[in-house]
């Protein structure tokens, strides 16, 4: 399988979470874009996924997991942490 695939998968997927911020899109971006890295760079799991299309998926599965999981321990809301909102967007 062609790595590039992966990463074009990845950037297009990028594109989707600008265009609609759910913070779901980031992380299979980033499962695409890793899992074309590991097939360009030929580093371990590459070997074990060779041409095998649903190792393929669940290498990117993994790493979408680990990526979103990263991404909410970084930036999500902290336990017992609170959004207020003060002020109203269409308040003048």
């Amino acid at each position: 399988m062609a790595w590039w695939l992966w990463v074009v998968a990845g950037c297009l997927i990028g594109m989707l979470e600008i265009v609609a911020p759910a913070f779901v899109f980031l992380g299979f971006a980033i499962g695409a874009v890793l899992t074309g890295l590991i097939e360009w760079l030929g580093v371990p799991p590459s070997g074990w996924m060779g041409s095998s299309w649903p190792h393929h998926i669940l290498v990117f599965a993994v790493l979408s997991l680990a990526a979103w999981l990263a991404l909410v321990a970084i930036f999500g809301l902290k336990r017992g942490q609170v959004k207020v909102w003060d002020r109203d967007i269409n308040d003048n």
